[in-house]
């Protein structure tokens, strides 16, 4: 059973997966109807770090450590069209992509079909094995085998994320053998995390929290947030998002001559995470800003073909400025993030929403082709 409202078919929480705790994730195949008109489990989490400033992407939602689902929006009668994949944001540890603020109704009626992911998160996902990644690939892989039956082209697959959504898409840019998608759209990867101290920092997570397959879950999230206390200030580089995929060696050259490639930030993505605005710039620059060009650099000097954007629209008044998360309102549909702190009582600019929205489902259709340019600015 599906919802078809407004020329447009939604599925929601759609099994793609299951998995025991700390097993890989094994496809789910079933026959008949299913129900699909119920938004799936989020990943227990602890609350937002960010919840002030963007609301809470968590709301209404249940919490079930098996929450390998996907949702699906596309337009009624679709055939052939392009596909976006998502990846929540929430530095590995909070979100869910069956988030009302990541309702993609608007960006479908660009022509795309959008499928929204959601992984196990934390000790659940990232604590060994790269669990939350493999999720994130049995779900590529459910698009590559059942896209076409919303009018998807399994052929012409556009992986896009923000935050630790955008390190997600990074990871399987690099790590993906099968050639699962064709293009890929980073907003805000906070790649300057990325530190030589990770694998220690991983290792040290692994010695704090020592967790089973039968620890309540309750327990393992007070033993998750100790342990992100303890090793946040001795690991500096990559302390400020504990949890990620670990990689190996990297995969860049081969990734640069199969995707396109679209990476950007926001003016002022550092701005929630220093209290001092003098620093802003510099936490921007870091953690955001200098890795995104360089990543598009190293792209091109392998051969593939990228693209960067900034998005600088601020709201008057706004206390953090073109902060992190700020540009979400104008891909997703903005009545999700009414209230949103980060917006000072304002509404995002209805014609930038739809420019950005229809120059990211053009790169999706197209590809490079679509672009206005190699170096986009939106709102400045």
């Amino acid at each position: 059973m599906l919802i078809t409202t407004d020329g447009l078919v939604r599925a929601r929480g759609i099994r793609y997966a299951t998995a025991a705790r700390f097993a890989k994730p094994e496809p789910v195949a079933w026959d008949g109807v299913r129900d699909a008109t119920v938004r799936g489990p989020a990943c227990p989490q602890p609350p937002s770090a960010l919840a002030s400033l963007v609301g809470s992407s968590v709301e209404g939602l249940s919490f079930d450590e098996h929450c390998q689902v996907l949702s699906v929006t596309a337009p009624a009668g679709a055939t052939g069209l392009p596909v976006m994949v998502w990846f929540h944001g929430g530095a590995y540890v909070t979100g869910s992509g069956e988030s009302a603020k990541y309702d993609a109704a608007l960006l479908a009626s660009e022509g795309v079909v959008v499928v929204s992911v959601s992984y196990r998160l934390g000790a659940f996902g990232y604590l060994r094995d790269n669990l939350g990644l493999l999720d994130q690939f049995a779900a590529l892989r459910w698009v590559r085998d059942h896209v076409a039956e919303f009018g998807g082209d399994p052929s012409n697959v556009t992986a896009f994320g923000q935050s630790a959504g955008a390190d997600s898409v990074y990871a399987l840019m690099l790590t993906d053998t099968e050639g699962l998608f064709h293009r890929a759209i980073l907003q805000s990867a906070p790649l300057g995390t990325r530190g030589p101290d990770r694998p220690a920092m991983a290792e040290a997570l692994r010695e704090l929290i020592p967790v089973g397959a039968t620890t309540p879950v309750d327990e393992v999230l007070a033993a998750q947030q100790a342990a992100v206390a303890d090793v946040g200030p001795r690991f500096s580089q990559s302390g400020g998002m504990p949890f990620a995929p670990e990689l190996g060696g990297s995969g860049l050259a081969e990734a640069a001559q199969r995707v396109e490639l679209l990476v950007g930030h926001t003016a002022d993505d550092g701005s929630p995470y220093v209290p001092d605005p003098q620093y802003w710039e510099a936490v921007t620059e870091l953690i955001f800003a200098a890795p995104s060009r360089q990543l598009a650099e190293d792209w091109t000097a392998a051969g593939g073909q990228a693209a960067t954007y900034t998005f600088s629209w601020r709201p008057e008044g706004a206390p953090l400025g073109a902060c992190h998360c700020m540009e979400l309102p104008f891909v997703f549909d903005p009545q999700g993030w009414a209230g949103a702190g980060m917006l000072a009582g304002q509404e995002p600019d209805p014609g930038l929403a739809r420019t950005v929205r229809g120059v990211w489902a053009g790169f999706a259709r197209n590809g490079m082709d679509a672009l206005p340019s190699r170096s986009l600015e939106f709102g400045g």
